[in-house]
């Protein structure tokens, strides 16, 4: 077969279809489509969701989990235990994700997303099936190393769409995630334990009375195995044939102008040029923030829901899985709400490195008043934890978005792939530090409650609010630098 051209009107140049190429292919249904291409989009969001569902889904039951597997000798060590389980996925990602990211520029981003999906499905399931703790960890951490989607499905939410609506394909991703932080405590919360909770339904001789973790996790592998199927007829958008520099210029922007090229030309030529990203202090600078406030959330999530669940007597709230289940529901809804309506006005009035600043310096005013909460119960105490908790997620969310805006600012357009693919890695390895750390706190802090110095849970949080403010000073110069100008 021949290679169809078509000529824009405005460069007066050809733009080259090859037959077979399923990038082409892509290429010139943008090109003939005029409204949002909802087939492909839903695929980034059904995708999105269920790589999200497990992350969060083991919080609100993870401190009964490890007491029923029994590898805690003391009440006071579950915490330092079920760290590392928390930081086994992400210990996981952070190891793979840079190969994933290469896998899907070579191989395309279709077979990176079925075998993500599919290592949901596998390893999620076994994971609620775990009968020993080394068996969770192991299950955990082969979700996390084998789920490399969050670049690849960032690079395709782009790639799918016309560039007009290239902004709407990346809040996608992370609308889907706040969906998943939503929907995965729920299911943990009220599926966990369902021979407690539903005797009627389950007796504790029956095959889920005796996997008591399983039935969350089952729903959340069923859902991603309708998505797997459905990931049959997602639609490829790698090129699969070697790409000149003129053509490429063709696909990226047909209606650009000739000066225009010229400049991408020069962007291009420094593609891949990792070492001027170590150069760029504004982006390192802004990385290294990035990083500090990732691992304060990571941990206080950990944290959250040890402290909830664990026994007032040693400084915690003693609620149950469900409720705190419930909590971190209506939290996530929250967050939701607040990212589509206040942040985005927030951000303009203020711009991102003030946001960051006046949140965390709220974040930690908040967190101050988390160890007296062992002073309430009843309605009073389920109030006062809901609103601390939406204002604090949210507060964190505000960071975490400013920093990821200012993080883009600095670097050019055609450098943000490489900059996106390092911020994932060297994330993930700060997440996957910070669970194991805030369980082994959480810990030694159970075994000194009577401390004159921070006892018991003041001690917790004294230690978030110090990596709080750490992260605070390094939104500051000469820690953080800002970008010579806004890159294109």
């Amino acid at each position: 077969m021949e290679e169809e051209s078509i000529t824009s009107p405005l460069l007066q140049e050809e733009k080259v279809y090859h037959p077979g190429c399923p990038g082409c292919a892509n290429d010139r249904r943008k090109e003939l489509q005029e409204g949002l291409p909802y087939r492909e989009f839903l695929y980034v969001w059904i995708i999105c969701l269920a790589t999200s569902l497990p992350v969060s889904s083991l919080f609100p039951f993870l401190y009964f989990m490890i007491r029923d597997l029994h590898v805690a000798k003391r009440t006071e060590d579950i915490g330092f235990y079920a760290g590392f389980v928390g930081a086994s996925f992400m210990l996981g990602r952070c190891l793979t994700s840079t190969v994933w990211g290469i896998a899907a520029d070579r191989f395309g981003r279709k077979p990176v997303a079925i075998l993500g999906v599919f290592s949901v499905v596998v390893f999620n399931t076994l994971f609620g099936l775990s009968t020993s703790y080394r068996m969770a960890i192991a299950t955990r951490f082969l979700l996390g190393a084998l789920n490399g989607l969050l670049g690849p499905i960032k690079a395709y939410s782009i790639e799918v769409c016309r560039p007009e609506h290239e902004a709407l394909g990346i809040s996608l991703v992370g609308t889907a995630w706040g969906i998943g932080l939503i929907i995965g405590p729920a299911l943990g919360g009220y599926l966990a334990l369902p021979a407690e909770k539903f005797p009627n339904v389950f007796s504790p001789d029956s095959f889920f009375g005796r996997f008591p973790y399983f039935l969350p996790c089952l729903c959340t592998s069923l859902f991603a195995t309708v998505v797997l199927v459905s990931c049959i007829w997602m639609p490829e958008t790698l090129h699969k044939h070697k790409v000149h520099q003129n053509e490429n210029k063709n696909v990226e922007a047909l209606e650009a102008h000739q000066s225009d090229y010229k400049e991408k030309d020069e962007q291009i030529s420094s593609l891949d040029d990792k070492k001027s990203l170590f150069k760029n202090w504004p982006f390192m600078s802004s990385l290294i923030t990035y990083c500090v406030f990732s691992f304060h959330d990571m941990a206080y999530s950990e944290v959250f829901s040890l402290w909830t669940e664990s026994d007032k007597k040693y400084g915690g709230l003693s609620l149950s899985s469900e409720a705190v289940g419930q909590v971190l529901s209506i939290t996530g809804v929250s967050l939701l709400i607040y990212q589509l309506s206040v942040y985005p006005h927030t951000n303009k009035i203020l711009g991102p490195i003030k946001t960051s600043r006046v949140a965390a310096i709220l974040c930690i005013l908040i967190l101050f008043g988390y160890p007296y909460m062992t002073y309430l119960s009843g309605t009073g105490l389920s109030i006062i934890l809901n609103i601390a908790s939406i204002l604090k997620i949210n507060l964190a969310a505000t960071i975490i978005s400013s920093s990821f805006i200012f993080q883009n600012n600095a670097v050019p357009q055609d450098q943000r792939g490489a900059a996106n693919g390092l911020s994932v890695t060297v994330m993930s390895l700060f997440k996957a530090i910070a669970p194991a750390v805030a369980g082994t706190v959480f810990s030694w802090a159970q075994i000194r409650q009577h401390a004159f110095f921070f006892p018991g849970d003041q001690m917790v949080f004294f230690l978030l609010n110090a990596v709080k403010f750490l992260g605070l000073i390094l939104t500051f110069k000469p820690f953080m630098a800002a970008p010579e100008s806004r890159a294109v």
